[in-house]
């Protein structure tokens, strides 16, 4: 078993530099890009705003679809199946991705709301981080990917959006909602 090796600040600008050097871009995700220009080595800051998705693995087709519409419309997205890197402790990162993400989509199905695991947990995860966010602030949003009972916890406080039986209709819904958040934080 190869044992954990700390990588220095010096090794990761090392390798950053080499990339450059060889005309390849570095992006960091959640960070930004990193660019040789005229003028030297170039950041630019990752501006979109990052949508976290919480499903059951059952639902991850209809997922992905949210995924894909959420990024032809300009947002960041974290899904588990698509971030996570091998070996990665993968409670650690997706607590990480919650805590930083500007939008938690929590997307409910008849399967998900009612088993136990990690989805219980995300959801548990995002309304602590809502309760330290401004109230007027937009953070959790529930989705309803099919006829489904929605939890009392987050049915007595929160709207949702059904993406059935119309799912275009249902994202234009969620997107403009987002726009909307991100359009009044940046003010």
């Amino acid at each position: 078993m190869a044992a954990n090796r700390r990588v220095t600040t010096r090794q990761v600008a090392r390798l950053l530099r080499r990339c450059l050097n060889q005309g390849q871009a570095v992006e960091i995700a959640s960070l930004g890009v990193f660019t040789r220009g005229a003028e030297g080595i170039e950041f630019r800051a990752e501006q979109r705003p990052k949508v976290f998705l919480a499903y059951g693995a059952e639902d991850a087709e209809v997922v992905d679809r949210i995924r894909l519409a959420l990024l032809e419309s300009g947002f960041q997205t974290w899904m588990d199946r698509h971030a996570l890197m091998p070996g990665q402790n993968w409670p650690r990162a997706i607590e990480g991705a919650i805590r930083t993400a500007d939008f938690f989509v929590a997307c409910l199905s008849g399967r998900s709301v009612g088993k136990r695991g990690t989805f219980q947990s995300e959801l548990r995860y995002a309304l602590d981080c809502a309760r330290s966010l401004p109230l007027d602030d937009l953070f959790f949003l529930p989705v309803r990917l099919e006829e489904c009972s929605v939890p009392a916890r987050i049915s007595e406080q929160w709207q949702y959006v059904d993406l059935f039986p119309e799912f275009a209709a249902g994202m234009e819904r969620l997107i403009a909602a987002i726009r909307k958040e991100v359009a009044r934080r940046r003010g």
